[in-house]
């Protein structure tokens, strides 16, 4: 099967090679750790449309579907379907997880040549399996790095705190086969750029089309969630380096910037596509 309309953006970036986003579901997150050190006096009116009485703001959670005549990446997996009803409930997740996302869009999990996920932390790794328990894309390598995996599998208790250890173990063989250790290649005109930041292997995802008029685009996972983010000082308290976080924030979004790439924003629900400008000695997302 193709890629078909029923996406929630679809673009060709030249030579064969199309990007379609997907949204599996939504879920809510603290406004307060999201912003980390900024204060809520510059952050209330951006959030006012969204926030609930628990001081919680909706998440989309994206994904990407990239594919030309080499094979087909899926740029993460949501939280899925492996979910108990407290957890569901404490994090108002809603919405269809990724295998039906990916059905209705047309793009059977079985054609998946590979999994690239920015990082492991359960709103990014959770569809790794189905619910049963049975491999959600059989015949895939999943692509993190190597220090992603060693963090989120260790023991140090403030790092953890957002990966869910027992469904990582049960991927965990499958996982470190294709596991990643810096920037790599994984079909032509697609490779994972490390970032750190976020979290130890944090990736990034670049996908580059062929020919005349070919377009660049680059997915930030949680360098880059919401909008807001487009000023590298605004980091969240997620990140467990967030020094690394400015600075590479700085250094690649001056690229995306100066060559124009399309840039996806990781949980951003009504505006994740856009463009980055820049604002001073900051910059500015530009939705499209």
């Amino acid at each position: 099967m193709a890629i078909n309309d029923s996406v929630d953006w679809l673009a060709d970036l030249g030579g064969g090679t199309r990007v379609a986003l997907i949204q599996a579901g939504t879920f809510r997150s603290d406004a307060g750790a999201l912003f980390g050190p900024v204060p809520r006096l510059l952050w209330n009116d951006l959030v006012s449309d969204e926030i609930d009485a628990d001081n919680r703001i909706l998440q989309a959670l994206n994904c990407l579907l990239i594919e030309n005549p080499s094979g087909r990446v899926l740029v993460e997996t949501g939280i899925g379907e492996r979910v108990d009803e407290k957890t569901r409930a404490m994090r108002v997740y809603d919405g269809p997880a990724i295998l039906p996302a990916l059905e209705t869009a047309g793009f059977l999990p079985e054609t998946v040549s590979y999994v690239a996920l920015s990082h492991l932390h359960f709103d990014h790794a959770g569809g790794l399996l189905r619910a049963d328990g049975e491999k959600a894309f059989p015949h895939a390598a999943i692509v993190a790095q190597q220090a992603e995996w060693d963090v989120a599998l260790g023991d140090n208790p403030r790092l953890v705190a957002s990966y869910v250890q027992p469904e990582l173990e049960l991927v965990k063989a499958w996982g470190r086969q294709g596991e990643a250790n810096g920037d790599k290649e994984l079909i032509p005109g697609v490779k994972v750029v490390v970032t750190g930041g976020h979290s130890s292997g944090h990736q990034a995802v670049v996908a580059t089309g062929i020919g005349d008029g070919a377009h660049t685009l680059i997915f930030f996972g949680d360098l880059f969630m919401r909008p807001w983010a487009a000023n590298p000082r605004w980091v969240t308290a997620f990140d467990d380096f967030p020094l690394d976080s400015v600075s590479k924030k700085a250094e690649l979004f001056a690229e995306a910037a100066d060559e124009g790439w399309y840039v996806v924003l990781s949980h951003e629900r009504k505006h994740p596509i856009g463009r980055i400008e820049r604002d001073r000695d900051r910059f500015r997302f530009v939705p499209i």
